[in-house]
């Protein structure tokens, strides 16, 4: 007798019944489930699965596309795939590395960042990838004991992943296969080549960008947008990272695991790299003066900008100047005169928030050597007072302006370009997992936050995740556009902190309940967290950017 299974459709909304061992892909053409893009994976009791998932219990499903963020990640990781068969195709002696995202897409690099990828190279690259996508060959998720993985790897000469899978510690290790082509990656792809459609390859830096889909729009290419700034300083510190022989996390982990490791020297280093970066950005400001009288500094959210300008502070006072520090929040508009959002709600991210009026006239007196008496805002109430707060800007001050609108021209229309330093301040991260599994920004940011928040918000993981696709649109609409106009960027990102991050995140992501929207971008996180050898934070000094979130800092805040 066929033994069979009930699952709940989330796209329906229904109950149905099928055959043990059904594929997910089965169900979705069975269904005949219309999504607005075309349908890449599954959430199968919230966890991503592919299409070729099989179904032996009942489960909640629910098929998405690229438009939701687990769905736009599947594309990726399937694109980054075929792009490295197909370098592997026409160049089996070479390799890609995928580094980070820039511009919108992906930069890659082939045997290295020292070699010039040729036009040549690139249309040769394109085309090969097109006529894999247009074949439409299967890609297969294969398991098997780690050891035969790591040797099967090893053989190839993918000695990232191998690093990686040895310092992972699991009996069984999961890889993809097209044809004769295996790779591996770090979540699900989709089921075959032809899933993906949308790409293109231009040359960048000594490069390649990998184009993709906009994650709004994931029906259309997304708008290229220069990032120079930006590249140079993932330049610089992938180019730092290598020199102290780490490239990967498999790396890290490798130092991490030894019993006579030095990974507290390396704590020690990055530290100091992050505090001659400050000690640079204070000169910088130094030689400006007279005229650069205003410090804007901004950045998304947990990018650790306030303890940046608690370390700033100090190094321009070393560098002879008198830092005085204002806070935007003391140029809301009262709460009744607050913009409210598309769906009713105050919109405290929004510019108009603020008083720009009031901002621009006092900036502007203070500029003249004015004395002005600040604003001050009771978010209990939701009224601005005034209580005699006074300053005047004496020609040793210079005045720190923190915020998300800081770099935006609209804060200080009334304002003169040379008269402020703008600085945006970002968690670059410049290690990957491994050639072609890199690390986002935004996983870095999201871990501080979780952890900062149950820690001092007492927030917990479950009410972090649900906020950050609200933030992230602040961000995108009030941040990101005018970070390549600033003077000089900061990368608050350090090198170990993931591995320092993974002890205090595991405990709060696993309360997470796994009934729950939540719990997909829990599990993730968890997931990713597994790829790290976790160290101590004994060793992280009470200044560290760090800190902030962790706890244990010297500053007050």
């Amino acid at each position: 007798m066929e033994h069979s299974v009930q699952i709940f459709c989330k796209n329906d909304h229904q109950f149905h019944t099928y055959r043990c061992g059904l594929s997910l892909l089965d169900v979705y053409r069975d269904l005949n489930i219309q999504l607005k893009y075309p349908v890449l994976a599954a959430r199968v009791n919230y966890k991503a699965e592919d299409l070729n998932f099989a179904v032996y219990k009942p489960k909640d499903i629910e098929f998405i596309d690229a438009s939701t963020p687990s769905g736009y990640r599947v594309y990726t990781r399937s694109i980054s795939c075929i792009m490295a068969k197909a370098l592997n195709d026409i160049d089996p002696q070479a390799t890609l590395r995928i580094e980070h995202p820039i511009c919108r897409g992906y930069y890659c690099c082939i045997n290295g960042r020292n070699e010039t990828v040729s036009n040549e190279t690139i249309a040769k690259l394109k085309q090969r990838m097109r006529e894999i996508i247009d074949a439409d060959l299967p890609i297969v998720s294969e398991e098997r004991q780690t050891p035969a993985v790591i040797e099967m790897f090893r053989q190839r000469g993918e000695m990232d992943k191998v690093i990686l899978l040895e310092t992972l510690g699991i009996p069984y290790a999961r890889f993809v296969r097209i044809g004769d082509f295996v790779d591996y990656y770090n979540g699900v792809l989709v089921p075959s080549t032809g899933y993906v459609q949308l790409f293109d390859l231009e040359p960048y830096k000594n490069g390649i960008l990998l184009r993709v889909p906009d994650r709004r729009q994931p029906d259309r290419l997304a708008e290229y947008e220069d990032q120079s700034k930006m590249f140079d300083v993932f330049d610089e510190f992938v180019t730092w990272n290598k020199q102290m022989g780490f490239s990967n996390v498999g790396d890290f982990n490798v130092e991490a695991q030894r019993k006579t490791s030095n990974i507290y020297n390396v704590v020690k280093i990055a530290e100091a790299l992050q505090e001659r970066k400050i000690v640079q950005i204070a000169d910088m400001i130094h030689a400006r003066q007279p005229h650069s009288r205003f410090v804007m500094i901004s950045g998304p959210s947990s990018s650790g900008k306030t303890t940046f300008s608690k370390r700033l502070s100090v190094q321009l006072m070393v560098a002879g100047l008198k830092p005085i520090v204002l806070s935007l929040d003391n140029y809301f508009v009262n709460r009744e005169d607050t913009p409210r959002d598309e769906n009713g709600e105050w919109d405290f991210e929004h510019i108009h928030a603020v008083d720009l009026e009031l901002l621009n006239q006092q900036l502007a007196q203070m500029l003249r050597g004015e004395e002005v008496e600040i604003p001050f805002f009771n978010f209990e109430d939701g009224k601005r007072y005034f209580r005699g707060d006074k300053i005047c800007l004496k020609p040793d001050n210079v005045l720190i302006i923190e915020g998300i609108h800081a770099l935006n021209p609209e804060l200080t229309t009334a304002i003169p370009r040379e008269a402020m330093f703008k600085i945006y301040v970002s968690t670059l991260t410049t290690i990957s997992l491994d050639n072609h599994n890199w690390i986002p920004t935004t996983d870095t940011r999201l871990l501080r936050r979780i952890v900062r928040d149950y820690r001092y918000r007492n927030y917990s993981a479950r009410e972090t995740i649900a906020r950050a696709p609200s933030v992230r649109r602040g961000e995108e609409r009030w941040i990101f556009p005018f970070q390549e106009q600033a003077d000089v960027m900061f990368n608050s990102a350090l090198l170990f902190e993931l591995a320092v991050l993974k002890r205090h995140a595991e405990p709060i992501l696993s309360e997470v309940p796994q009934s729950c929207e939540e719990y997909t971008e829990a599990h993730r996180l968890l997931k990713f967290l597994k790829y790290f050898t976790p160290i101590h934070d004994r060793e992280i000094p009470p200044t560290s950017l760090l800190r902030e979130f962790l706890g244990g800092s010297s500053f007050r805040y």
